[in-house]
């Protein structure tokens, strides 16, 4: 239950969870009134009231039998949206993420290289998707007969990415039916994304699914080998060293827990691209992921775009992630993919 807090809650709240986040160990109320004794200016009694209070309402809690108090999903999500302020990204940070990019000789390459850096500079486990093509808008389809039985399928899709297929058909068919069959499925299609071409597709051309050469009819079966990518998503994770050394993960439970999830790509793609945005970054907060795998980190995911699709790049780390360096650490690596491609494609 989110609750108005007082400004001396406030004040309170944010250095548990500052206090927490770079020591990793619960805070007391003694330790607040040390380190702070000029900001804050209260006794260790009067901040013991406020944590107790604030532990009422659910931002903070005890670990075990410990002293100190350590924040809830609910405390990180007040600190997030009221109380923290983003550091700027480092000019050293900009630079060195800068010249990666501009490195890299490969699509996968910048997908891999980003993923390396940001984890080394973050500390935590970093993982960037390939784009999602399926997303990628159709814009016009080629047809062409290499032989008697095979057929090329060359899809263009908005800002210049092609796929090719081939295709396996019962005999050679004319050049001008193959012409009028592409010009007929533009007409159709332009505009749609590859999902809403496979789940439509059959409705769209219907009204001439009995053409005599048996190509619609071989496209309509063949619809998610045409308008699904042949391969998942590649998904590049870097910094495993460094998450498990956080202080979270000495417990052999933890660790096993999280080299399970480094291990399970399906869970870290389906996370990554729902919590994707088109703007700016995500932050979702132990108990906010869906995933039960999930529910002892926060993942901080950002979208890149590349020639008309998207991908994502993403962070996970403990709940106790130095949030006001990395969100905008994830958020400037997003735009520098971004702003890279779509110099690429204006070139």
């Amino acid at each position: 239950m989110a609750s108005v807090l007082s400004e001396r809650e406030r004040t309170v709240l944010r250095y548990v969870v500052h206090d927490f986040i770079e020591t990793a160990v619960p805070i007391g109320s003694r330790y607040i009134s040390k380190r702070h004794e000029d900001e804050l200016g209260l006794s260790a009694a009067s901040i013991r009231n406020v944590m107790s209070d604030l532990e009422y309402l659910g931002y903070i809690n005890h670990p075990h039998t410990s002293a100190g108090r350590v924040p809830t999903d609910l405390g990180y999500r007040f600190y997030l949206d009221s109380l923290m302020k983003q550091e700027a990204v480092s000019e050293s940070n900009m630079r060195a993420i800068r010249e990666n990019l501009n490195s890299a000789e490969e699509e996968e390459e910048v997908f891999r290289q980003s993923s390396k850096l940001l984890s080394k500079i973050s500390q935590q486990l970093c993982v960037v998707t390939s784009p999602y093509l399926r997303r990628g808008v159709f814009e016009r389809m080629e047809l062409v007969q290499l032989s008697t039985t095979r057929l090329m399928v060359i899809i263009s899709l908005q800002m210049g990415l092609v796929r090719t297929m081939m295709m396996e058909v019962a005999s050679e068919i004319p050049r001008e039916k193959l012409d009028d069959l592409a010009r007929f499925l533009n007409e159709r299609l332009s505009g749609l994304s590859l999902d809403q071409i496979r789940e439509s597709f059959a409705d769209r051309v219907r009204d001439v699914q009995d053409e005599n050469s048996g190509l619609v009819r071989l496209f309509i079966e063949s619809v998610d080998k045409l308008f699904v990518p042949n391969k998942t998503e590649k998904l590049h994770i870097a910094g495993t060293e460094s998450i498990v050394e956080q202080p979270e993960f000495e417990n052999p439970k933890n660790f096993r827990g999280v080299i399970e999830l480094i291990s399970n790509e399906e869970i870290i793609i389906h996370v990554l691209e729902k919590s994707s945005v088109p703007e700016g970054t995500r932050v979702t907060i132990g108990q906010e992921n869906e995933d039960e795998k999930l529910k002892e980190y926060s993942v901080i995911t950002s979208t890149y775009s590349l020639g008309g699709v998207t991908g994502s790049i993403g962070v996970i780390g403990p709940k106790r992630m130095d949030y006001a360096r990395t969100i905008p650490l994830v958020d400037y690596v997003a735009r520098a993919i971004s702003e890279m491609f779509s110099n690429t494609y204006k070139s």
